[in-house]
């Protein structure tokens, strides 16, 4: 894969895009990611950062991963709904990610382009707060840009003297009533899924020995990580952005075992946060195969979390969600999939849970398509 920044200028090129940071919003790719921008300039509720991709971040065909990505974007939100809900009286707070919504990748991000994200409060409840992020890459030798990413993520403001305390969110000025209700609506719908989500969680059973290929015990894998200073907040608890990262390794070695091919992250479904990593923590996080399409694989990822200092506290599901993969050659265009051989009766249900859910999203994206022609 073409490296587009020669290794000898990089601290230049940085220096470039550091200087760049705290100017006003950089031109958007199209007129409605302009407007939408200055709307939240003026209300003080968003926020860029930049950074150059190096080379590691990035596979061994140079396509940033996408657990950088996604780290990335809950660290721009994290400061917007940090800043946001500091902005009153009482306890100074933390904005702590709960849920991200299904994130969309919509272009890979290659080594030597700039990502400049950009986060945006777009609805407070009571308790919470939602921020929509969008990723756009820049390539600086020629000027172009693209839309890699866009998702949406929700947060709630713990208080610094008391972490399990939930904080009240100052209450965000809207444009119109219209902008309210729709916020509205998806606030209910994602507290809906994420009551729902808390219900079917399940246990992991570890897959047997010598399995056949193209099995979902073959590719199943597991990561275990020692949560440490640098990896958590200054309440101590792990920063949601470097759980995503560990959840799209994992997922990226499945697609990969399952493939044999190069592959991408091409979306992450809702990610739900159940419960708090704290430092000294043991993670497990594990990866299967659900359903697997001609050009795509989702997979579920599993966060469960033990800890090695206090006694008697017992392993806990900290984090789930569902990753969609797919295989690409060497020119970067999607390859057919292996079809999955399914095994029992709850990998058969899994499946057709996975299977309504791609056609789900399917059915989404026409419809959204047709809306723009």
């Amino acid at each position: 894969m073409r490296c587009f920044m020669p290794r000898r200028n990089s601290k230049a090129e940085t220096a470039a895009v550091v200087e760049r940071r705290q100017a006003s919003q950089s031109q958007q790719v199209s007129r409605d990611d302009r407007r939408d921008g200055e709307a939240g300039a003026q209300q003080g509720s968003n926020y860029q950062l930049s950074r150059i991709m190096r080379p590691d971040d990035a596979n061994i065909v140079g396509n940033v991963h996408g657990g950088i990505i996604l780290k990335m974007i809950e660290e721009a939100g994290c400061i917007v709904g940090t800043r946001h809900c500091n902005t009153q009286n009482g306890d100074r707070c933390l904005a702590a990610l709960v849920r991200v919504e299904k994130t969309e990748f919509l272009f890979p991000v290659f080594i030597g382009e700039v990502a400049h994200v950009t986060a945006e409060i777009t609805y407070t409840s009571k308790h919470s707060l939602e921020v929509q992020v969008k990723v756009v890459a820049e390539n600086i030798l020629t000027g172009a840009k693209k839309l890699a990413n866009k998702a949406a993520l929700w947060y709630v403001p713990c208080s610094l003297q008391n972490v399990d305390k939930v904080m009240d969110v100052p209450p965000l000025k809207y444009t119109s009533e219209e902008q309210e209700e729709q916020g509205r609506k998806r606030y209910e719908a994602q507290k809906m899924e994420r009551l729902e989500t808390k219900a079917r969680i399940e246990e992991v059973v570890p897959p047997p020995p010598n399995l056949e290929q193209h099995t979902v015990g073959f590719s199943q894998s597991s990561l275990i990580h020692l949560v440490g200073p640098s990896d958590c907040t200054l309440h101590n608890y792990v920063h949601g952005g470097v759980t995503m990262k560990l959840m799209d390794e994992v997922a990226g070695i499945v697609a990969a075992r399952h493939c044999n091919t190069n592959i991408v992250t091409a979306s992450v479904d809702a990610i739900n946060f159940h419960r708090k990593i704290y430092k000294g923590c043991v993670v497990t996080v594990t990866g299967r195969l659900t359903f697997v399409s001609n050009k795509s694989m989702e997979i579920e990822v599993l966060v469960d979390a033990s800890s090695l200092i206090e006694t008697g506290v017992e392993k806990y599901r900290a984090v789930s969600a569902f990753f969609t993969f797919i295989s690409l050659d060497k020119d970067n265009k999607p390859l057919p999939v292996p079809p999955l051989k399914i095994e029992g009766e709850e990998e058969q249900r899994r499946f057709e849970e996975g299977k309504a859910r791609y056609l789900q999203n399917k059915a989404k994206r026409l419809a959204d398509k047709e809306r723009q022609q």
